[in-house]
C-alpha cells in the first residue's frame, strides 16, 4: 500500500531534489572503476565494509592479474585472499567471488544478469549490489542504500527505518524514479563532503534548512538557552 504523502512534504523532498541537483549535477556516475559489467560486479561485492578509495586500488592490479571470469573461478582461494585482503572480510569476499563467478560462466554464460532476483541468488550479491548493476548497468531505476543513504536519508525524514530493504522501499514510494540512482550518487558525495558521519558540516549545509535532525538539534538548542537564561 503506498504511502499518503502531504501537499507539504511533496514539496519539501521536492525542494531538497533540486537543491542536490543544482550542487551535485544530475550526472549518473560510479566511484568504482571497472570496464565491465562483471568487472562492477566484483567491484562492489569488494565494496562491503570497505571504502571505494580502497577498493579502486586494489581493483587496479586485480584486474590486470584476473582479466576473465575464468581467471576468477579457476583462482586459488588463498591467493586471491591475499590479493584482496586489504578490503577486509577478504576470506569471505574470495569465497564469494569463486562462487559467484563459476555461476555466471555456467548458469548465464558469462553475463551479468538484469533481474534482480537472478542477481541476489549470486555468491555475495545483495538487494544493495544488486541495485549498483541494475542502475548503472542496465539504467534500470534503482534506490542504493549504502550507508551513507541510511544516515542522511533518516537525517532528512525519509524514513525511520534501520534495516537497508525497509529504507529501499521507503525511498521508493517518495522518491521520482529519474531521481532512484541519481539520489544515491549525490548522496555519496554529500556524504563524503558536508554531511560527514563523525564530524557534520550542518551550519554549511545547503540542506541544512530541510533537515529534520538539523531542526530539532536547533530546537532543542533554543528551548536549552531559554531554560539557562531563567535560572
Amino acid at each position: 500500500m503506498s504511502k499518503r504523502i502531504s501537499k507539504a512534504e511533496k514539496e519539501r523532498i521536492a525542494a531538497i531534489l533540486e537543491l542536490l541537483d543544482k550542487e551535485y549535477s544530475t550526472e549518473i556516475k560510479i566511484y568504482l572503476n571497472h570496464e565491465t559489467p562483471w568487472q562492477l560486479l566484483i567491484a562492489t561485492i569488494l565494496s562491503a565494509q570497505c571504502t571505494d578509495d580502497r577498493v579502486n586500488l586494489v581493483t587496479k592490479d586485480l584486474f590486470k592479474k584476473y582479466k576473465t571470469l575464468e581467471d576468477f573461478a579457476n583462482a586459488d582461494i588463498r591467493e586471491l585472499e591475499a590479493d584482496i585482503h586489504s578490503t577486509g572480510f577478504y576470506r569471505n569476499k574470495a569465497k564469494n567471488i569463486i562462487q559467484c563467478t563459476k555461476t555466471l560462466i555456467s548458469e548465464y554464460g558469462g553475463e551479468v544478469p538484469k533481474d534482480i532476483d537472478e542477481l541476489t541468488k549470486l555468491a555475495g550479491v545483495g538487494r544493495k549490489t544488486a541495485n549498483v548493476i541494475r542502475g548503472n548497468i542496465y539504467k534500470e531505476p534503482s534506490i542504493v542504500v549504502d550507508t551513507h543513504v541510511k544516515r542522511i536519508s533518516r537525517k532528512l525524514g525519509f524514513t525511520k527505518e534501520e534495516d537497508p530493504e525497509k529504507i529501499e522501499y521507503d525511498l521508493m514510494e517518495i522518491l521520482p524514479k529519474d531521481h532512484w540512482i541519481l539520489y544515491n550518487i549525490q548522496i555519496i558525495t554529500h556524504g563524503r563532503t558536508i554531511c560527514v558521519a563523525r564530524s557534520p558540516k550542518c551550519e554549511q549545509c545547503f540542506l541544512n534548512s530541510y533537515c529534520k535532525s538539523f531542526q530539532s538539534a536547533s530546537i532543542c538548542d533554543m528551548k536549552r538557552n531559554k531554560n539557562e537564561q531563567k535560572k
